[in-house]
């Protein structure tokens, strides 16, 4: 299925791309959330005209990340878990706790701008921890898991 990219997707391309895709990825997830639309002639013409209100909005989005990355730069959250005397967690800390916890020191954070490639954490101890708030703008931030 060919769509053209209304905003820039990551490992997919940049706002006005071209590009085919499977096509449930794009009925069934692009084009719903409005990150892009069928690559008809049709609806080529209408993402030119709107070029440029796309390209603000686009730009505005990207520069609230950035101010949400200073925000967010050297922060050390602290979380508090039942743990066994090992160090092993009875559960874990995944996404939603720690965008919890961001969220309480006063920046708005979204589970799944919270990234873990190895899954949540089970361990006691410091861990650092990638938050993705926009395609260009990640930032480390430091997780230190307590026994209670």
């Amino acid at each position: 299925m060919e769509i053209i990219l209304l905003e820039k997707i990551a490992n997919l391309g940049a706002m006005g791309d071209k590009v085919n895709v499977k096509p449930g990825y794009g009925r069934n997830y692009l084009i719903p959330q409005g990150k892009a639309a069928a690559a008809t002639a049709e609806n080529i013409a209408e993402y030119e005209s709107r070029r440029a209100e796309l390209e603000m909005a686009s730009a505005d989005a990207l520069t609230a990340a950035q101010a949400r990355r200073d925000q967010l730069l050297d922060t050390v959250i602290r979380i508090a878990s039942h743990a066994g005397e090992e160090g092993k967690l009875f559960g874990s800390v995944g996404t939603a706790d720690i965008a919890h916890a961001l969220t309480e020191r006063g920046v708005t954070v979204e589970r799944h701008e919270v990234r873990l490639p190895e899954g949540a954490f089970r361990m006691v101890g410091e861990h650092d921890v990638l938050v993705q708030l926009h395609t260009d703008v990640d930032v480390t931030i430091k997780l230190l898991i307590e026994a209670d």
